[in-house]
């Protein structure tokens, strides 16, 4: 058994990380414990999570069992947990009661609790205590011991926690069952070290690490060749991608690089200002292949803020960015997060924020009201402001928000954009599908166009969404 330590998950050190391509395996005697038997994946949280559980799917399914999306009628049970807000982690501990009484009605169900939740301190130690019921628990550094750690609850029938506060590793050859034909996540980059002072991220991920070059060139390459039209550069940091491996190798070149290889779209999130170069830009100006869409977090329009949020930028270098974006790269969209409420946040501070976004118009934001992650520096200052203040900045803040993005998808009214189209939509007999700079779009057409970039006219937009039709089934 080992639990997560905080003053562990904080070292950081100068030691080379290791990249293993022969730590993840199967033992023989559970190769195909899985034969007949389903296992139901809950996914809460980032981008990064969900890539996680594609990988947890693929190790699943490479011991023989089904993906099922009821857990009623399932074997195993696992969650793939968030940190990053407190109302993901309330969503767990709701999930967990219901899954108690299956485990009550059923003693052979597996009930497992992975991703960032595990990596606090407090949580495992609740699960020890609380929930001895979970029979494993791992963090995020860990998902390729999936395979063994089963093999002890089979031999042991006893809880298992194998969570590591370290630095972290990278490990290869994971195997991948992606949830799309089309669209896919390709990690060049784990872990960060940045520490943002209200971010639980590097104490849950690790310390930043990028992988090599050649090895998400080669990934990239095979999504190609089996026809995925999207890939999406996958890490908490991407900006700062190569800068631990020593080598002179940049985001820019990998942009370049992966460029080059000819998949028909590419995105990368998440970017962090402080590390988005003019390289960068120049990069993404070039090549058609590199989307024209950026998100760009800003947090806060107060310098007061940013310094506490330890952000490591100010106001006007975040703008003078915004701009060098917004001229070199044609018709680029930008979005960004805003957190409202930040301990002590005053009126002023807010007011900055509101102001910041009127001259920045951005196409649209994810706001969030302060959310407290213990062992965060943030966690520990005072803070004055109340619950209902802080939502009544967040109503006022949405409002602008929305204002802008109804504004930035009327540009695209009764014109012709390239959209990827996905699947079906939640509309009635409609597809869905996004285009070049992440607008969603619900699109009348035939089934048979899912899975292409296909042109078309958009003829209505509402604030989140727009409509459209295939421009070439006009009449």
């Amino acid at each position: 058994m080992n639990l997560p330590n905080i003053k562990e998950a904080r070292k950081r050190t100068k030691d080379k990380v290791e990249v293993s391509y022969d730590r993840y395996q199967i033992p023989d005697s559970i190769k195909n414990v899985g034969k007949n038997k389903k296992y139901t994946l809950l996914t809460y949280g980032c981008q990064m999570n969900v890539h996680d559980s594609e990988n947890i799917a693929g190790i699943m399914e490479e011991m023989g069992y089904t993906k099922e999306e009821d857990m009623t009628k399932s074997d195993v049970i696992i969650l793939n947990t968030c940190a990053i807000r407190e109302n993901a982690h309330n969503k767990v501990v709701g999930i967990l009661g219901r899954i108690k009484k299956l485990k009550e009605e059923r003693e052979d169900l597996i009930t497992i609790i992975g991703g960032c939740m595990p990596q606090e301190e407090k949580i495992s130690n609740m699960l020890k205590e609380k929930y001895k019921w979970v029979d494993i628990v791992l963090g995020t550094h860990n998902i390729y011991d999936l395979p063994k750690l089963l093999e002890e609850v089979f031999n042991e029938r006893k809880q298992n926690i194998e969570v590591y506060s370290i630095e972290g590793e990278i490990i290869e050859g994971l195997p991948v069952k992606r949830d799309s034909k089309y669209k896919a996540w390709v990690n060049i980059q784990y872990g960060c070290d940045k520490f943002c002072s209200y971010c639980i991220v590097p104490y849950t991920r690790g310390k930043q690490r990028s992988r090599l070059p050649i090895d998400i060139l080669k990934e990239v390459k095979e999504l190609k060749e089996k026809g995925y039209k999207e890939i999406t550069l996958l890490g908490q940091n991407v900006n700062a991608y190569g800068k631990d491996l020593d080598i002179g190798y940049t985001m820019a070149n990998l942009l370049e690089d992966t460029s080059k290889i000819g998949i028909e779209r590419i995105r990368f999130v998440t970017s962090h200002p402080w590390d988005f170069t003019d390289e960068m830009i120049d990069i993404i100006a070039k090549y058609d292949n590199i989307m024209p869409y950026i998100h760009l977090p800003i947090q806060s329009g107060s310098d007061n803020i940013l310094k506490k949020m330890n952000r490591r930028y100010t106001i006007e270098e975040y703008k003078e960015l915004y701009y060098k974006i917004k001229n070199k790269i044609p018709g680029v969209s930008i979005t960004t997060d805003i957190i409202v409420g930040f301990p002590n946040e005053t009126k002023e501070d807010f007011e900055e924020t509101l102001k910041v976004y009127n001259e920045l118009k951005y196409d649209l934001a994810y706001t969030f009201i302060y959310s407290k992650r213990e062992g965060t520096p943030a966690s520990t200052m005072e803070d004055s402001i109340s619950l209902e203040e802080k939502e009544k900045r967040l109503q006022r803040l949405n409002k602008v928000v929305n204002k802008y993005a109804k504004e930035a998808n009327l540009k695209y009214l009764n014109k012709v954009v390239p959209v990827l189209i996905e699947g079906p939509s939640d509309k009635n007999n409609k597809l869905m599908g996004y285009t070049d700079t992440m607008k969603l779009v619900n699109i009348e057409a035939d089934p048979s166009y899912i899975g292409k970039i296909v042109d078309v006219l958009i003829t209505d937009v509402k604030t989140w969404s727009m409509e459209g039709v295939i421009n070439s089934d006009r009449k």
